[in-house]
């Protein structure tokens, strides 16, 4: 079980893992050795993840978001099969809290009537500058 947050908890069944040769150090080990994490979460389909955050995970997810609705997390960071597991079930906690955090609706201002006023100055002054560079006309 993976507990997100408070009230958000991800079951085990959820979550499917393959195990696959990783690329990179590790000598002649690195051929007969399966230390690479491929993490599997099915999150369209997951009762304990509400609407918003599905919304949410699917935009945060960019690339890792699969076709049938699942985020799947590859890590092949360590030679050790149990640190490249906990790495993998670390970032996918990540990943969906960032998704549970609600960002902030941007409300849209206005300019204030002194900082149009002091705009229009300047560009009526730097108008000026530039008509007097003009040479006398015939």
């Amino acid at each position: 079980m993976l507990q997100i947050d408070d009230r958000i908890t991800i079951e085990d069944w959820e979550l499917t893992e393959q195990f696959t040769r990783a690329s990179g150090p590790g000598g002649q080990n690195v051929n007969k050795v399966s230390t690479a994490v491929e993490l599997r979460f099915e999150a369209e389909r997951s009762p304990n993840l509400p609407d918003p955050v599905k919304r949410r995970l699917r935009r945060l997810a960019g690339r890792r978001w699969t076709n049938d609705g699942a985020v799947v997390i590859f890590v092949q960071d360590t030679r050790h099969q149990p640190r490249n597991r906990e790495i993998a079930r670390e970032r996918l906690a990540e990943l969906i809290r960032a998704a549970v955090h609600v960002p902030k609706r941007r409300v849209p201002t206005k300019p204030t009537k002194g900082s149009v006023r002091r705009r229009l100055e300047a560009k009526k002054q730097r108008g000026e500058v530039k008509a007097l560079r003009k040479g006398p006309e015939d």
